[in-house]
């Protein structure tokens, strides 16, 4: 089983997601319809811009709090080559 952690993106809000799962179509659908805690709070329709796929739960998770870690748009934009 692989493991994700993923970058999703708001363009109607202009906000970010990073998170990780094991089923990437399930867990956007969720954020799609208000099913996520954060995410549901906004408005438009969350994209996939960037995903890494790891072999373990673990090194996703290590991940996902590296890059929440980073907290700057610029740092997401570049990463999914946004800007």
């Amino acid at each position: 089983m692989h493991f994700y952690t993923y970058i999703i993106y708001n363009k109607d809000c202009d906000k970010f997601y990073v998170g990780q799962t094991n089923d990437l179509v399930r867990r956007i659908g969720q954020h799609n319809n208000g099913i996520s805690v954060y995410t549901s709070k906004y408005r438009g329709e969350w994209k996939l811009v960037y995903k890494e796929i790891f072999e373990s739960r673990k090194e996703a998770m290590n991940r996902e709090k590296f890059l929440k870690k980073q907290k700057n748009k610029d740092f997401y934009k570049k990463l999914a080559s946004l800007k």
